[in-house]
């Protein structure tokens, strides 16, 4: 992938608000009681998961979508099928390489973060979205 013009201060301005969002969203769960396992934990080539977090004795694995108000469709609407699908898979990774799954089990969570032009951000938070 070849990056024009411009590219690389676009993608550092993308991973900075993507790392900010992440951050609010960490702070939030963290605000209602959960407990942060893991941040960004790679899997190969099979991708990342943003948060796993531990919700009672319920394994979180939570996918973090950060935009700016008014460039893009609302975070919340971000979560495809395909994108379900691959979370739930790299859920299983993750319970595989940490000693099998919590009796609690395992939900997945969507935390939508909207950064307006003025005024501080919006955190929602949707459980059990795939």
């Amino acid at each position: 992938m070849t990056v024009g013009a411009g590219g690389g201060a676009d993608m550092n301005a993308r991973e900075a608000i993507g790392k900010y969002g992440e951050d609010l969203a960490a702070r939030r769960l963290a605000e209602t009681g959960m407990t942060i396992l893991e941040r960004n934990w790679r899997c190969g080539r099979s991708g990342e998961i943003d948060i796993v977090a531990r919700d009672g004795d319920a394994l979180v694995v939570c996918e973090v979508k950060t935009r700016r108000g008014g460039d893009y469709e609302h975070p919340m609407a971000a979560v495809t099928p395909e994108k379900a699908a691959r979370l739930r898979r790299l859920a299983e990774h993750w319970i595989q390489a940490h000693g099998g799954a919590p009796p609690g089990g395992v939900r997945i969570d969507l935390i939508g973060v909207l950064l307006p032009r003025r005024g501080a951000p919006s955190v929602e938070h949707a459980r059990g979205v795939a």
